[in-house]
């Protein structure tokens, strides 16, 4: 009896044995171990995805000698006289670059496109070359096309030249506008952004004082006033001090401008106030806003297509006291020898950037 309970005890173990093996050996075989044929033992990895290019990556890359690439970072620094090839990748590509390069149409600058890279080259660049560059992908849709902003870089490029520390500008004397609802910006930009600046008043002489909240200075930039006031208004230059004698840039016009912003405020006025036939008459449409506002005018009048008139057009800064600038559009249309069918009304339409504003104005025979 006893041997009897002992041999069903051993045949217990040895199925239990067995159980445990074959588990074992399953891990193995799923395991992250592996035995290749030839006997050698390796590490499974897990497959490695393929990434594309995040927010944090870089399009943008400077091309170096002998075939070496150099992602860009927010500023570089690069030496003037030396040829600059940027490349950026995609099979399509939009950039920008300083204005000027356009305004000139300067051949320094070309720009090609391959089926995997644009390609932007900028021939013996100068100081004048300092500015942000930046390309993006292309998403078109058909005939639609947009900036794919999630895959775009840019980069502050400097070309630091010892003898130009300011961006040199075509323009020796600015004019800078000072709004009481928006920071002004004093444009004098350097090559070089370890340069340390400062800001002068010509008359009386004194210096505006950098202090990280009022007036804080951006090499990429230049000076800016946070809160600009009439107290601001003079002529400015910016100081330059890098390893050497200290350079003065442009001077600077402060303007201070106080003006609504918004659609047009327009006026309509007929002169002479008392018409008969045969008069001839000026109707003046006039127009208030900031310096740089342009202002469209269209005209619609009585006899149009029939009569001959004269329209001008023209605009000046008028100051209004208190050193408040104000742009003053004009647009005037003359009818010589008034006949019948030139009474009626006159309608004056004018447009700028924040919308339109319609007026007319009844002219009667007395």
């Amino acid at each position: 009896m006893k041997l009897w309970v002992v041999l069903c005890l051993a045949l217990l173990w040895v199925e239990l044995q067995n159980g445990a093996c074959q588990q074992l050996k399953r891990r193995k075989d799923v395991g992250e171990n592996r035995i290749r044929p030839g006997g050698k033992r390796v590490k499974m990895r897990p497959p490695k995805l393929k990434e594309g290019l995040g927010k944090g990556q870089s399009l943008l890359t400077q091309v170096l000698d002998k075939g070496r690439f150099l992602r860009l970072g927010q500023s570089t620094v690069l030496t003037p006289g030396k040829n600059m090839e940027l490349r950026c990748k995609g099979n399509n590509i939009g950039w920008s670059y300083p204005t000027y390069l356009d305004t000139f149409n300067d051949s320094r600058l070309s720009i090609k496109q391959s089926d995997k890279y644009s390609q932007l080259i900028l021939t013996s660049p100068s100081a004048a070359d300092t500015g942000s560059y930046s390309c993006w992908v292309v998403v078109c849709d058909g005939t639609e096309c947009e900036k794919d902003h999630d895959r775009s870089h840019v980069s502050y490029i400097y070309f630091t030249d010892r003898d130009n520390l300011f961006v040199p500008s075509a323009i020796h004397f600015e004019i800078v506008y000072l709004r009481p609802d928006r920071p002004a910006v004093v444009p004098c930009r350097v090559t070089d952004p370890q340069a340390k600046v400062s800001l002068h008043r010509e008359v009386p002489p004194e210096e505006l004082m950098a202090n990280e909240t009022l007036v804080t200075y951006d090499p990429t930039k230049g000076f800016v006033l946070q809160n600009p006031g009439p107290e601001h208004q003079g002529v400015f230059y910016c100081k330059a001090v890098a390893k050497g004698t200290p350079q003065i840039s442009t001077k600077y016009q402060l303007l201070y401008v106080e003006v609504p912003v918004g659609p047009p405020f327009v006026s309509l006025e007929v002169l002479p106030e008392s018409v008969r036939g045969g008069d001839n008459i000026n109707v003046t449409c006039t127009v208030l806003g900031e310096p740089e506002e342009d202002v469209d005018f269209t005209w619609s009048y009585p006899g149009q297509e029939h009569r001959p008139v004269h329209i001008h057009t023209s605009w000046r800064l008028v100051n209004r006291g208190m050193g408040h600038i104000t742009r003053v559009s004009q647009s005037v249309i003359t009818v010589e020898d008034m006949e019948t069918i030139d009474f009626g009304t006159y309608m004056c339409k004018t447009k700028n950037r924040h919308g339109e504003t319609t007026v007319t104005i009844n002219v009667v025979s007395q």
